[in-house]
């Protein structure tokens, strides 16, 4: 018996099979088994000849540990940091954007230093009542 067909055995064993493995089973199933390790075997070997096939006219080349992916297609759909300054609008929008970003950021950070944390719930709205909501049923 195969490793494999310790499989059905211990499936039976362990209630995830309902009768246990017949030997006719056994057989089809190490059958099967054979028929994938032949078609496994037999398509590397087509493959190695289309590769020896193909190899005399492809160049392969192959990544090691120092080797990176080439990233100049990346780099070049990035925008220059001139191209942008040419119109000199666009930096000096994006430059405000982050420095209104960073304000924002500051004053929400000031705020929660100076509030204390309190066990009650809070917020902000016409209709909020601490305490009310409880979860759908």
């Amino acid at each position: 018996m195969s490793a494999w067909g310790r499989v059905e055995w211990i499936c039976w064993l362990n209630g995830q099979r309902k009768m246990a493995p017949t030997p006719e089973e056994m057989a089809m199933l190490e059958a099967r088994r054979q028929r994938v390790k032949e078609n496994v075997a037999l398509l590397k070997k087509e493959e190695e000849e289309k590769k020896a096939r193909e190899g005399s006219g492809r160049k392969i080349t192959s990544m090691g540990k120092g080797d990176g992916p080439d990233l100049k297609s990346f780099i070049q759909q990035l925008p220059v940091a001139s191209e942008v300054d040419k119109s000199g609008e666009a930096s000096e929008a994006t430059s405000s954007k982050r420095s209104t970003k960073t304000q924002e950021e500051k004053e929400v950070q000031d705020q929660a230093k100076q509030e204390p944390e309190s066990a009650e719930p809070t917020g902000s709205g016409a209709s909020f009542r601490p305490g009310t909501w409880q979860p759908p049923t």
